[in-house]
């Protein structure tokens, strides 16, 4: 049975840099995820990306909605990858996290 992982990551770049970053950073997201390059599809919708990758012989969808403070990240698994979700949803934790990191902060 495929299984939905969802996250959502605070940001403090408006909207535009985020979806600006997205786009350029999405194929190493999805090199997470096990997809190869030229493997991955992506669609922009206004705000909202949609995608489609194939992953160890496993194709997975999804969507991310830029917002102005906020990205949520959806992605469905298909049954194999599925047994891995929590794993799958750590990793994009942590590399959205990076991806929409301020660089402009200044640590205190």
């Amino acid at each position: 049975m495929s299984k939905a992982v969802t996250v959502t990551i605070p940001h403090e770049l408006g909207r535009a840099e985020a979806r600006r970053r997205i786009d350029e950073g999405f194929g190493q997201l999805a090199g997470h995820l096990g997809g190869a390059p030229g493997a991955l599809n992506k669609t922009w919708e206004g705000d909202v990306l949609r995608f489609s990758l194939t992953a160890m012989g496993q194709a997975i969808s999804g969507v991310i909605d830029v917002a102005d403070h906020a990205v949520k990240l959806e992605v469905l698994l298909p049954n194999f990858l599925a047994m891995i979700a929590g794993k799958v949803k750590g990793k994009l934790q942590k590399e959205g996290q990076v991806l929409l990191e301020n660089k402009s902060k200044k640590p205190t």
